[in-house]
């Protein structure tokens, strides 16, 4: 994870710890669960969304943009990165 970024948004400060472009871990937002970057929607939720055979264009629409198709795909592409670890990732032996 790369290192806690402070911004100021709306007068308020934010601080995250940012995954990706469009995708954070914000301290005290969603318990620091991924979400996306100045939203409280979570990734696992519009993951769970697009299993579910819903379709980007669906849920671009149904945040009213304030999820765009960029932060989709990426949302896509780090679940598919973190599953190819997870397999390659040797058990530890005891």
């Amino acid at each position: 994870m790369r290192g806690l970024k402070k911004e100021i948004v709306g007068n308020e400060p934010y601080s995250y710890y940012p995954l990706g472009e469009y995708i954070v871990s914000a301290p005290g937002v969603c318990g620091g669960r991924p979400t996306f970057k100045y939203t409280r929607i979570e990734v696992a939720g519009v993951l769970e969304r697009l299993g579910a055979g819903e379709t980007i264009e669906e849920i671009v629409t149904g945040y009213r943009g304030r999820v765009p198709r960029e932060a989709l795909e990426e949302a896509l592409r780090l679940a598919a990165d973190a599953l190819v670890r997870e397999a390659l990732t040797p058990e530890p032996t005891t």
